[in-house]
């Protein structure tokens, strides 16, 4: 008996309709918030745009090692009298710190422009995301 005193009680309190639920005060109130089914399908698109961010990062993360050790040889004094074989040299022991695979010193064109070493590089790079679908970004770029 008490249970279903209880029970009249509240729902007099509380009024349940189909545009939201009614306080205590006798005003309505949406409920908001997200699905488990909203939830899973923005967790999955999350994911994928994470993995796709940590396929692309490397790549980008690479160029601007190459960019950086193309300006510093173009700009080191040391070489601006200095063969193109030397300034490959030069270039391939700063990319073999680096770590740099995508390119090879013989990949750099080498041009002066008032007694200023410019180098240039043009290259691609593919990175598989998965079964047959890649990406491919392609690098252009100068020392100045």
């Amino acid at each position: 008996m008490i249970l279903i005193e209880s029970v009249s009680l509240f729902s007099s309190l509380v009024h349940f309709s189909r545009e939201g639920v009614m306080n205590l005060c006798g005003q309505h109130t949406n409920q908001y918030g997200i699905t488990l089914t909203g939830m899973l399908f923005w967790s999955v698109v999350l994911i994928l745009f994470v993995l796709l961010g940590m396929k692309v990062a490397p790549v980008y993360i690479e160029n601007a090692s190459i960019k950086k050790n193309l300006v510093a040889v173009a700009s080191d004094s040391a070489l601006n009298k200095a063969t193109p074989n030397q300034i490959r040299l030069a270039f391939s022991k700063r990319a073999q710190i680096d770590g740099i695979t995508a390119i090879t010193a013989k990949d750099i064109k080498i041009a002066r422009e008032n007694g200023q070493n410019i180098l240039s590089v043009v290259y691609s790079e593919k990175v598989p995301l998965f079964a047959n679908i890649s990406l491919q970004f392609d690098f252009d770029m100068q020392s100045n």
